[in-house]
Parts: structure tokens; sequence; C-alpha cells
């Protein structure tokens, strides 16, 4: 053997031991982690394999029971007893009854959240609402810059539809923008991309001030952390259930409603199913009273009841618990990239503080196409947002911490395989 070779072989045995060597403390950490876990007992209620899962923030994984109940609704509900399964199997009354599940997990009390419809259309009727309840002279919206853009497309033609102007700001912004002619700000709780958290109650209170309204788009943050509705006064909001909520894909969303509002919230979507006497079937339209007003037509009822067997997994779940444990795995997983990732390579996007962290993390990587294409193939499956941008979502009821070191150690052998850009 030449003297290069066994220089080379001595160098690369030193970077394996080196890699070795800071592997074995993680994962002994990730294991004492897991062992104090009191909510890793919930990962046995889900459909899961040995993939690594990360993206439960796009869409989550499968409650185990829930096929056995969808089964049932098709076969039994509707195959026998069809059309009675309205009342028979309690159909008619399913979206406040789903909306009562969700509320304790978002901190509102019962018959202020009714389920149905897709996030964009409550976003709709909670922005043209809004600007109702705001009243005469307030002809501003204010809109999140960085928002979904859903919610940009729709704050827009709610805008024009109702003659307000809108802005788009950062929402550190929003309380020096907003004035008397504020009706109202729509804003994302957590940042879809950088996973940033908003001061929902700071946002809310600075809003009410000048005499304006809070509508809080609650996606990225329901199911992962507290949000108390009620407690900080939110005026109205709206969230998807088939993120950390695991209501499958597409499932209903949900309008929230506060209290205070409710007689006066006048839906720009009244349909049959909002109004005070829906088989009356009369010409002049009178709303129901309650959150019922934020019902439209007839809901879709498969995917509503697999969205209440799915909420089953929350029974006896404390969602500060929940957040304790979302911090911990974000936390950790920082602290395994910055010993896996090759120098450089990557940034965090998203912030170190924890009150001002979602559950996910966002790490910036000019490879980040390529780099997430080839986690996937080695079964560590989070998602991309172009054109820099690697996404992991954890969810704490199936999420672990090993599950968290793999992932990392895994993102750092990608990178020292692709080549730096």
């Amino acid at each position: 053997m030449s003297e290069t070779s066994e220089t080379t072989e001595t160098t690369e045995t030193t970077e394996t031991t080196e890699i070795l060597d800071v592997i074995s403390p993680l994962e002994e950490k990730a294991a004492r982690l897991d062992a104090a876990d009191e909510l890793a007992k919930h990962r046995e209620k889900f459909v899961l394999d040995d993939t690594v899962y990360l993206d439960g923030n796009s869409l989550g994984a499968l409650p185990a029971h829930v096929p056995a109940r969808v089964a049932d609704v098709v076969a039994r509900q509707w195959g026998d007893l069809r059309i009675r399964s309205w009342g028979e199997s309690g159909w008619w009354t399913a979206p406040e009854r789903i909306g009562d599940r969700i509320a304790p997990i978002v901190g509102a009390a019962e018959g202020r959240i009714v389920v149905g419809d897709s996030t964009s259309v409550n976003v709709f009727k909670a922005v043209v609402a809004g600007t109702r309840l705001a009243g005469e002279g307030r002809d501003e919206i204010l809109a999140d810059a960085t928002t979904f853009p859903t919610d940009g497309y729709i704050a827009e033609s709610a805008a024009r539809l109702t003659g307000h102007r809108i802005t788009f700001l950062d929402p550190d912004e929003i309380p020096a923008a907003v004035s008397e002619r504020t009706a109202l700000a729509l804003v994302n709780h957590v940042d879809y991309r950088s996973g940033r958290l908003r001061d929902l109650p700071g946002l809310t209170a600075a809003l009410h001030a000048a005499g304006a309204l809070a509508v809080w788009d609650l996606c990225h943050s329901a199911g992962a952390l507290p949000v108390g509705l009620d407690a900080h006064g939110v005026d109205l909001a709206v969230g998807c259930t088939y993120k950390y909520l695991n209501g499958g894909p597409g499932s209903p969303a949900y309008l929230y409603v506060a209290e205070r509002h409710q007689d006066r919230f006048d839906s720009p979507l009244p349909g049959w199913n909002s109004h005070a006497d829906p088989f009356g079937m009369t010409p002049a339209y009178e709303a129901a009273e309650g959150a019922v007003r934020g019902r439209v037509g007839t809901p879709d009822i498969l995917s509503m009841l697999a969205l209440e067997a799915a909420l089953d997994v929350w029974d006896g779940v404390r969602i500060e618990d929940v957040r304790a444990k979302s911090l911990a795995l974000t936390d950790f997983f920082l602290e395994c990239v910055r010993a896996y990732a090759p120098a450089g390579r990557v940034a965090s996007a998203t912030p170190e503080a924890h009150e001002e962290r979602g559950s996910q993390v966002a790490l910036r990587c000019a490879e980040a196409p390529a780099v997430m294409d080839e986690l996937i193939r080695r079964g560590v499956v989070g998602d991309l947002r172009r054109p820099d941008v690697l996404r992991f979502g954890f969810t704490p009821l199936y999420v672990g911490f090993a599950d968290v070191e793999r992932a990392a150690r895994v993102l750092g052998e990608v990178l020292r395989d692709i080549p730096a850009a």
C-alpha cells in the first residue's frame, strides 16, 4: 500500500470515528428523552412505519382506528340506515358536535366553533363578516404579508367586494399601523414557511385598543400549542384539521366566532344549513342562533365523521404537554443538526426563542430540492418550500426523540453526499 493510500485510509477512519463519537451521545440522549416521554404511548394509536415522518404540519398521520369507523359510516350508516342517519346517526349535528371537540384544543368554550367547508371558504366568511361587525367608517383591512398565499388571495378579493382597501404588512408592523379606519387584521398564528409563532395576545390587544377586530388563521398552530381563543379575546378564527389534528386529506376546516359577536355575525355565504328553520324552505333568510350561522350547505359527512373519529386520539391529552414536548423536539433537532450537518450548509430560519417558535423547523439550504428528494428516498420525510427551505414538522403525539436524531443524522449524510452549490 502506498503512503498516499495509507494517509487517505487513516483520514477516512479518523473522520468516521469522529462522526461515531458525535452520534453515540446524541443517540443515548434520544433514548433517555424517549424513556421519560409521557406522550410516547400515543404513538401506537397511529399507522406508522420505519419512515421518520416529519410532515405532519402538512398532513397528519392516520389514526389507526379511523378506517373501521369510516367503514361503519359507509356500510351501516349510509348503506343500511341511509337518510335516517341524518337523525339516528347524528349527521345533522356533526358540524357543531365536532366543533365542540376541537374547542378545548384551541382554548374555546362549547358553542363557538362550527366545522365545515375549506379553510379558504372560512377565511372569506370571517373577513367579510368581520368588516360588517366593524361597522361604518372602517374601510381598511390589514393582512399578514407573510401569510399562506390563499389567505392573501381571499383577503384581497374580500376587500374588493366590500369596498375596503387592503394593506399587507409584516405582523410586527401591525400595532403601529392600526388606526380608527382599520376594520380588522388577518394574521397567521404560525408562519407556514419559517415556523415563527406570532404574538396572538399582544396583536389582538393592539387591534382592540384601536377598535379593530382580530382574525387569526390557526392552521399551523392548532394541535401543536395552546392558542387561548377565549382567554385572549380573539374575535374570529379559522383553521384546517388535516395537519396536527390528523383529520385526513382535505378534511373540513372550522370557523370560530366569539360569543359576543354571534348575534351580529352576518355571514356572506348564508345557506339553508345556517337558516333558523332549515327545513321550512322559506325564500327569506333568517339566521340561526350561535355558531351555526357559520354553516352554509350540506356538510361532507364522510370526511366530517373521519375527522370526528381522528379526534379521539386527543382524549386525555393536555395541549400544554403537547407544547412542552414540541419545544423539546425542536430544540433537540436543532442541537442534532448543529452536530451532524457540515458547517455552512444549512441555517435555521426558525426562531430560537421558544415564545417565537411553532412546532416546525425550517432550514435554509442552497441545494434544498435535491436534499429533500434524497432525504425522502432515505426514509426521512419532510417537505420543500421553494426555493431553498427544508421544512420539518414535529407532531408530538407520534414523533419521538429517536426519530429526531435519525432525521438530523441522515440530513448530515445527505449534505456530505450532495456537493455544495
